[in-house]
């Protein structure tokens, strides 16, 4: 009987030791992309994508790095600033991290005569490591509400 609280007290230790630094910290790195995204740092967005990376928004389903870097990053960039995240949920493990929340973000005017926008809606992030250790955008998926004039 000793012989397996012993094993089990081994066990319960070893495994409250791992390594803590196997996870990420899903706001570190959301902060990240959303600096680069507010930077219009396009080639930074882009490589922080996975390559098998899907967004969705509504029924719009972009597929793979190239067609979201092409349709949602590059085609959205200038189109928005001060894009702000607030989560509401996240979980982090050793391989998968995500957040969902919501969002704002200034609607720019299309022409001079229209007013700035302000666009709101809930998100959400998934985050894959990869084998080579880093982190990875490999889902996202945005909810907008109707974009309202700024006064």
């Amino acid at each position: 009987m000793k012989t397996i609280l012993y094993t089990l007290f081994a066990v319960f230790f070893l495994a409250s030791c791992s390594d803590p630094k196997q996870s990420v910290d899903i706001k570190e790195l959301n902060n990240e992309f959303i600096s680069a995204w507010n930077a219009r740092d396009e080639s930074k967005v882009t490589g922080m994508l996975a390559d098998d990376v899907h967004f969705l928004q509504g029924e719009v389903v972009y597929r793979g790095k190239a067609e979201v870097s092409d349709k949602w990053v590059r085609e959205t960039m200038g189109t928005i600033a001060d894009l702000k995240t607030y989560a509401v949920s996240t979980g982090t493990d050793n391989s998968i991290a995500y957040e969902a929340g919501t969002f704002s973000v200034d609607v720019l005017p299309g022409s001079p005569n229209e007013p700035r926008g302000l666009g709101e809606g809930n998100y959400m992030l998934l985050w894959k490591k990869g084998e080579d250790g880093n982190w990875k955008l490999s889902y996202a998926q945005l909810e907008g509400h109707p974009v309202v004039a700024r006064n």
